[in-house]
């Protein structure tokens, strides 16, 4: 598939900016739409209909709450309606097979069997998006939008289309129709999507190679450090390869005239799971805390109430990320050390010296990839009994070989997720950060190319979802 690999949008990229400055102003959203389509027909031709759909649902659903905006009863009702064809959708697709196998389990002679369909690109997020249109106009947090080539532009902007981040659709409602290009915003764009190509084709390619060794192991031949090699690639892998993207979006986005919110902020330096959730995925968290975990009371009822609104945002989380077993357990595993940190963590944090916290955060989070990591729960937690001891020994020759050869690279993504480099270039003065963001674009540039010639290991962790 297409969009297993970075290719495509590196080749796309210059068309689609061309055809866009090209276009008359009040013609580029319809430029933008049509070129989301392309872009996600590309990959999935028959699953434009779905979106097709998506957009024009939920663009009805839109004016029919702004029309009836004054009846509070008949505008709850539409987005209700709203909500659940756009859970129904993704129910169908993502879930239906995952809920029919486990019911045909535990009721053999029920007569349902799984579908076997492809689950089509990046509909977690197209969803979310298109449903927090409606939740906003219901609010009154944003106008119902009246020109579908606009509104079908929000759902279809390709630099975010198929993995993010989430964009709300109050937070780009005044820039689908007020947005001004300008050079300088475009120079920032080109600068934050080489540097997330960088991060994804150098970094998370590579160390990725590494992960791909051990995700094919038996978790019972694993030594304690080929274990913790493994999940440490992988952390290191997904990181680099999500936050990745993030960046290119957001640096397309720039050039397209948007702006888009961060979604990572150094995640691995966090002294706290929470504040490792504050830092990670911050499109999908802020999704998930104001349109599910605010309107069920938040923490403003109650530490019961608090613990439970935590629990099925986990839930869901978990659920989000996929139909699976392995993913269900990923999310109630940070459902209950965030109702522990809640409770009782969080003031011992404090207590302790800095290292500790970010240790037990590092080391928690680790534990969790190796959830996420391995689909099949068997295989989990084989992993996870590797991890603390319970495989072949402490080290292994070929693991030794594999540490000191990625050593190098190691060390390079452990610095590459501090803050580090960019708070020096802050301090930097003006002609000194030009000077450095131009060689660095080219060097990344020309580095990124050359790799994607030559490599063929080239997916991206999130396009599933």
């Amino acid at each position: 598939m297409v969009f297993s690999s970075v290719p495509f949008l590196f080749y796309f990229l210059p068309l689609c900016l061309g055809i866009y400055y090209c276009t008359p102003r009040r013609w580029r959203n319809l430029a933008l739409l049509l070129a989301g389509l392309v872009f996600y027909g590309w990959g999935e031709p028959v699953y434009i209909l779905i979106m097709a759909f998506s957009i024009l649902a939920d663009y009805i659903h839109g004016l029919l709450i702004g029309r009836w905006k004054t009846n509070r009863r008949r505008a709850r009702a539409v987005v209700v309606s709203s909500v659940l064809v756009n859970l129904g959708l993704l129910f169908f697709f993502k879930y239906y097979d995952f809920a029919v196998s486990n019911l045909a389990a535990l009721f053999p002679g029920l007569p349902l069997r799984p579908l076997g369909l492809s689950l089509p690109i990046g509909i977690s997020f197209y969803t979310f998006q298109t449903m927090s249109y409606t939740i906003d106009v219901y609010r009154g947090d944003a106008r119902p939008q009246k020109d579908i080539a606009a509104f079908g532009a929000f759902v279809t902007l390709f630099p975010q289309l198929i993995a993010g981040p989430i964009v709300k659709y109050k937070d780009v409602d005044g820039q689908l129709k007020g947005r001004r290009e300008t050079a300088e915003q475009f120079s920032a764009g080109v600068q934050t999507f080489v540097c997330g190509l960088a991060k994804k084709v150098l970094l998370a390619n590579n160390i990725g190679a590494l992960w791909e060794v051990y995700s094919q192991t038996d978790p019972a031949s694993l030594s304690l450090l080929g274990a913790w090699l493994g999940i440490l690639a992988f952390a290191f892998q997904i990181y680099f390869d999500f936050s990745g993207y993030s960046d290119m979006a957001v640096g397309l986005g720039r050039m397209l005239g948007f702006e888009f919110k961060q979604n990572f902020k150094h995640p691995y330096i966090s002294s706290s799971v929470t504040e490792f959730w504050r830092r990670w995925h911050i499109s999908l968290g802020s999704w998930f805390r104001e349109y599910v975990y605010i309107p069920l009371g938040g923490n403003r009822q109650g530490k019961r109430k608090t613990y439970r609104n935590l629990f099925v945002v986990w839930l869901l989380t978990g659920l989000w990320h996929g139909a699976s077993w392995n993913f269900l357990c990923w999310g109630l595993f940070f459902a209950l050390l965030l109702m522990a940190e809640k409770a009782f963590l969080l003031d011992l944090l404090q207590k302790v010296p800095s290292w500790a916290g970010r240790l037990y955060t590092r080391v928690a989070v680790l534990f969790s990839w190796a959830l996420f990591a391995n689909e099949d729960m068997g295989r989990a937690w084989g992993y996870i009994k590797a991890m603390i001891g319970g495989g072949q020994g402490l080290a292994d020759p070929a693991s030794l070989y594999r540490l000191v050869s990625y050593l190098p690279l190691l060390a390079v993504l452990a610095l590459a997720c501090q803050p580090w480099a960019r708070n020096i270039f802050r301090h930097l003065s003006p002609d000194r950060r030009w000077q450095i963001s131009m060689v660095g674009c080219g060097l990344g540039l020309v580095l990124s190319a050359a790799y994607l010639v030559d490599a063929s290991y080239n997916p991206f962790l999130y396009f599933r979802f």
